[in-house]
This record gives C-alpha cells, structure tokens and sequence, in this order.
C-alpha cells in the first residue's frame, strides 16, 4: 500500500525520510542481559519510562564501564507508536561513546534533529514532538539510577514546554527584555509552543501545569506593576530636573505607560519620546505620535494637552510637550 493512502499525503510528507525509514527498520531495537554486560566486566541500568499523554513506553538499556562511566553499548524496546521507535532509536545512538553526565545533556531537541533530513525542517509534525520528549526523560531516568539520585535532579527549573524544553524562568526573562506582548512574539524568540502547542493555553492533547498566555499575562503585570512603581517614585521624589536625560525618558515613559498609552492604542495610535531638553524655564519634551495618532486634529488638542497635564501633575510643572 503506498504510503499517501495509508495515512494521507499531506500527513505522511510531514515525517523525515529518516523517520519513515527508522519507524520499519531501527538500528538500536533489541536487549542486553545481565550475563553478559557483567562478563565484559560492565554494569547495566535498565530504565523504563511511560508517556501519560499517549500510552507510549520504552525501556533503555545501557552497558556503563564503571571505570570510565563510559556508555558502550545501549538498546531499547519501545511500545508505541511509529515515531516512538524512531525516535528512541536515535536517542540509544546519541548516547553510545558518551558518559552518563554527558549523555545527561542529551535533549529532545538533540533527538528530533538528529531525525531531520535537512536541517531547517522539522521531522516529525508538532504532535509527535512527544515522543523525543519521552527519550529525553528515559535518558534522566537512566543516569538516576546509575548514580543513585532521583532523576528530577537533573531537571533545575520548571519546564513549561516539554518539546522545546523552556523553562518557566527563560520565558519570564525574555518577556522582560524584548518587552514581548504576545505568544505568537514568545514562540519567535524561544520556540516554546512552536511544536505540540499545549504549553499555549488549557484545551491541548496534554494539560498542563504552566500554560504561556498565563505567564504572558502574569509577567506583562508584574512589568507594569514596575513601571508604575518607578513612576510614583519618580513623581513623589520631585528631583525630575536633577535626573539625567536618561533617567528623565524613563520616568516619562513609565508615566504615559501607566496613565496614556492605553487610551492611544485603544484608538489604534501610539507616542513616543524623542528627545527631552533642559531650559531655564521650561524642560521640553518632544514626542512623535504613531498610527492613528499621527495627523489627528486632537493629536495637536485634546490629547497633546492630557499628555502634557499628567506630565506636569506626575514629574514636573516645567514640563513642555512638543510634538514634531
């Protein structure tokens, strides 16, 4: 039967070469047995590990050379799915000729790249990312009981997506910095729900603990919290004319974000700073408007004259706005 009618081509085409070819004929598929492995004067570790999401288990075996903590030889059953047994296969590959703590820093991502037929394509659908995740895992289990410590402890931080494997601090971070507004932006900068997408929001194949329109949310208000903060320490220090130009930008920046900006997004506008000067009398502000905002009557009115009175009301009664 061709592969398109057995199950669609637009389906089938998503999966590597490498996969299809592994999912039939895997290199690694097999047992080693204790008589032997201690023959050789080796040690062997057997780990089994099972995906709650989908029913899929696999078992690894690893011959270690306690001298060395050398992996030189190492099997796998799977009892699953296709990719499961690809998948599983390249792992036992990936760890063959490395130490438990190297083979330790084998990640999903090790996986499912070593399954690629080209390097910017995917090789298997986001789905499926499940099954390198379930190698990841049996590979933690196995170096837990090779050296007597429980396999969380290798895992240091929350990881919110399991198939690009981000942690809860990593996603917060880069929020923070490229001040990201949506999960569209995350998934750009950290892949974190690029693949299986149950990481994004609650109704996934697979629930989850930490979902990311949750941390957007949460981390997008603990920035405004801080800049909010930062305004009312600006304003109620009074010292606005003694900051220096950079000091001054983000006071005023912190002030339209917690008492303007809302309003010009809202009419699909916005504003920024461009430049602040020192006077005698005045300290000057000049602004750019952005979309809407830019060509509206009241832009040079009403609303040119709301920025400039929150401005004198939170940081100084010098305050000048200029729009150029």
């Amino acid at each position: 039967m061709a592969k398109a009618d057995m199950l669609g081509e637009s389906l089938w085409d998503a999966y590597s070469n490498k996969v299809t070819t592994l999912m039939n004929n895997p290199q690694h598929q097999g047992e080693l047995f204790e008589a032997d492995v201690t023959g050789r004067g080796h040690q062997l570790i057997v780990a089994d590990f099972g995906a709650e999401s989908c029913g899929d288990a696999v078992r690894l075996y690893w011959e270690i050379d306690p001298a060395n903590d050398m992996i030189v030889n190492s099997k796998f059953k799977s009892f699953g799915c296709g990719t499961a047994i690809a998948s599983s296969d390249v792992m036992t590959e990936l760890c063959i000729g490395k130490t438990v703590k190297e083979a330790v820093k084998i990640t999903n991502i090790d996986v499912e790249k070593a399954l690629r037929d080209t390097p910017d394509v995917p090789a298997v659908p986001p789905q499926k990312m499940h099954c390198s995740v379930m190698a990841y895992d049996v590979i933690k289990k196995a170096a837990g009981l090779y050296m007597g410590v429980d396999a969380g402890s290798f895992e240091s931080e929350i990881i919110v997506c399991e198939c690009a494997r981000v942690s809860l601090g990593t996603l917060q971070e880069v929020i923070k910095l490229n001040d990201l507004k949506t999960v569209e932006q995350i998934t750009d900068y950290t892949k974190a729900g690029g693949f299986c997408k149950s990481c994004i929001k609650p109704g996934g194949h697979e629930a989850r603990e930490w979902y990311l329109v949750d941390i957007l949310a949460n981390t997008r208000k603990e920035m405004d919290e801080a800049k909010m903060k930062a305004a009312a320490d600006a304003g109620s220090s009074g010292n606005f004319e003694t900051m220096t130009l950079v000091q001054q930008i983000k006071a005023v920046d912190a002030v339209v974000d917690e008492n303007v900006r809302q309003f010009l997004v809202m009419d699909g506008g916005n504003m920024e700073v461009i430049d602040i000067k020192k006077g005698d009398d005045y300290i000057d502000i000049y602004i750019r408007y952005l979309g809407a905002c830019n060509g509206c009557a009241s832009s040079a009115t009403g609303t040119l004259y709301a920025i400039e009175a929150t401005l004198k009301e939170k940081l100084s009664s010098k305050i000048r706005v200029l729009p150029i």
